[in-house]
C-alpha cells in the first residue's frame, strides 16, 4: 500500500462552556484517552476510525487538526504493507507503559500534540524528559522575574555580527517611484497628495521624501511593491511623468553606511546606541533554560528512537509568557524517513507552516498592499496599517538547537525572518552560524539574526548528544 490519505474523522468539539463540567467529571471517564487539544484551547473527541488508531513509537500515520473542517486528517508517512496496523505517535505524556519499553512513563493523561508529522514534540515543558538529570535545572527559577541578569551570568555567549552595508556593493535596494517637481510651489500639494493616496507607508519611512539637486527638486512616491504600475500625481500640476530608481532599503546605521546610501537617496541616520546591548531578566532567562532544556530532551528521544541526535524548538515569545502563545519542537527524522531534508530545523519550519495552514486562526495574518488610486486612503478602505514582517513564520520568534544550523538550515531561518539562533554545540565544519560560514554576514543577505552559543557544560551531552562534525545539523 502505497503512502494515502488514510481516513477524515469527524469530531465532537467540547464547547467552551463545558469546560469546567468536562475539568471536573469528564476527564476521569475513559473517553479521556481519546481527546485532542483544539487550536482555541477547547477539547475535541475524535469520532469513527478516529478513535480506533493505537500508539506506536514509530508511526506510519500522520495526522493534522483541521480547524477549517473541525476534522481530523490522517494520512500515511510510508508505504504500509498487507494486514500491517494503522498507528500514530500520542506524545511522549502516555498514561501507559508502551510494548517493548521499559523506561517509566510520565503518569500525565496524554494529549495528541497539535500535528505529529514533523517530530511529534509539540508539548514538551520542564518535566518533558523524566530522564534529565536535576543538575540540569534552572538556576533562574527562583527569584525577581524583572532582575536583570548581567552578561557573564547569562548561560550563553552572544556574537555580535560586524556592521553591514558598508561597502557599496553590499547596500540593499529596493526599486521606486520618482517624479521630479521643477516648481518648488508645487511640492506642498504633492506631499498632501501622497497621503490621500495612500503612499505614506511604511517602508519608506527610513528615507526622505525629497532630492533636491541643482535647482531640481525629486519626489519619492511608492517602492512598486505598493504601486507595479506609475502613479498618476494631480494632472493640473502638469508634472512630467514618473519613472524609477533604486533606493535603500533600510536605514544608515553607520556613517559609512551613511554615506554610500545618501549616494543612492538621502537616508535617515538610525545609529544604535552606545554599547546597546539588550538586556536579559531573571524571567527570561528562565524562559531560555527551559527551551533548551526541551530541545536536549527532544534530541535524547531522538537517539533512542535511531534518529540523529538533533532537535530544534521555537519557543513561544517571552512576552510574559501570553497564554495565546504557541510553541513547536521537532528533532531530525532523516534515517527514518530515508529523506536528506529531515533537518531538524527544516522539521519545525514545516511544523508551524503546516500548523498555520491547517489553522482556521492563522499565526501571521499578509497585510494587503495599500491601494495606487489616488483619493482614497487606506483606513477608507478597511485596510489595516501595514506591519513589518506580518506575514513571515518567525518573526520576532528565538529557536534553540542542540547543534548549530548547517547552511540550508540558516538559510530556511533567513527566509522565516528568525531574531535569533540559540545553539549548544558548534558545528566548525559544517555550521551556517559562524562554523563553516556565518550566514546573517553575506553579501546580498536581505535580513540578520542574532546568534548565541549555549555553555555546553550546562548540560551533560558530550556523549548521548555527539554527532560526527561532518554531519550537517
Amino acid at each position: 500500500m502505497q503512502a494515502v490519505d488514510a481516513s477524515s474523522a469527524p469530531l465532537m468539539i467540547k464547547a467552551e462552556a463545558f469546560m469546567e463540567e468536562y475539568a471536573e467529571h469528564g476527564r476521569h471517564t475513559v473517553l479521556d484517552d481519546y481527546t485532542f487539544k483544539w487550536a482555541d484551547g477547547r477539547m475535541a473527541l475524535a469520532l469513527g476510525l478516529g478513535s480506533l488508531f493505537n500508539h506506536s513509537e514509530q508511526p506510519n500515520v500522520s495526522y493534522v487538526l483541521d480547524t477549517n473542517t473541525e476534522s481530523i486528517r490522517y494520512t500515511t508517512v510510508r508505504d504500509v504493507a498487507p494486514e500491517e496496523e494503522l498507528c500514530i505517535f500520542y506524545g511522549h505524556q502516555l498514561w501507559f507503559q508502551p510494548s517493548g519499553l521499559t523506561t517509566k512513563m510520565t503518569s500525565t493523561p496524554f494529549q495528541p500534540d497539535i500535528e505529529d508529522g514533523w517530530g511529534w514534540l509539540s508539548a514538551m515543558g520542564d518535566t518533558a524528559d523524566p530522564t534529565v538529570a536535576s543538575s540540569e535545572d534552572s538556576p533562574f527559577k527562583v527569584g525577581d522575574v524583572d532582575e536583570i541578569i548581567s552578561e557573564e551570568d547569562l548561560p550563553f555567549t552572544r556574537f555580535k555580527l560586524p556592521p553591514e552595508e558598508e561597502e557599496l556593493d553590499s547596500i540593499r535596494t529596493v526599486e521606486a517611484w520618482v517624479v521630479d517637481i521643477p516648481d518648488p510651489r508645487h511640492i506642498t500639494r504633492m506631499l498632501r497628495w501622497l497621503k490621500q493616496a495612500g503612499f505614506e507607508t511604511p517602508d519608506l519611512g527610513h528615507l526622505k521624501r525629497i532630492r533636491k539637486i541643482n535647482d531640481t527638486a525629486t519626489l519619492l512616491l511608492a517602492t512598486l511593491n505598493v504601486s507595479p504600475t506609475p502613479p498618476s500625481p494631480p494632472p493640473e500640476l502638469d508634472l512630467p511623468s514618473p519613472y524609477t530608481i533604486f533606493v535603500p532599503s533600510a536605514p544608515a546605521l553607520t556613517p559609512i553606511s551613511l554615506k554610500l546610501k545618501s549616494t543612492f537617496w538621502p537616508t535617515l541616520f538610525t545609529p544604535p546606541r552606545k554599547n546597546e546591548v539588550e538586556e536579559w531578566t531573571r524571567g527570561r532567562a528562565h524562559w531560555a533554560w527551559r527551551a533548551m532544556k526541551t530541545v536536549v530532551a527532544a534530541a535524547r528521544t531522538a537517539h533512542s528512537e535511531g534518529e540523529l541526535p538533533i532537535a530544534a524548538h521555537v519557543a513561544a515569545s517571552y512576552s510574559k509568557m501570553a497564554s495565546s502563545s504557541l510553541s513547536f519542537t521537532a528533532f531530525d527524522t532523516r534515517r527514518t524517513t530515508s529523506h536528506p531534508l529531515r533537518h531538524a530545523v527544516m522539521n519545525v519550519v514545516r511544523k508551524m507552516a503546516d500548523y498555520q495552514a491547517s489553522s482556521s486562526t492563522p499565526m501571521r495574518v499578509p497585510t494587503p498592499l495599500l491601494p495606487s488610486s489616488p483619493g482614497r486612503v487606506a483606513g477608507e478602505l478597511g485596510i489595516d496599517e501595514p506591519r513589518n514582517g506580518s506575514n513571515y513564520l518567525l518573526t520576532s520568534l528565538t529557536i534553540f538547537t542542540t547543534h548549530e544550523p548547517c547552511i540550508m538550515c540558516c538559510m530556511a531561518l533567513t527566509h522565516s525572518r528568525v531574531k535569533e539562533v540559540v545553539y549548544l554545540h558548534k558545528m566548525p565544519r559544517t555550521g551556517g552560524c559562524g562554523g563553516a560560514v556565518c550566514i546573517p554576514t553575506l553579501k546580498g543577505v536581505n535580513h540578520r539574526f542574532g546568534i548565541s552559543k549555549w555553555w555546553t557544560e550546562t548540560f551533560n551531552t558530550e556523549v548521548d548528544l555527539t554527532v560526527s562534525d561532518t554531519t550537517d545539523a
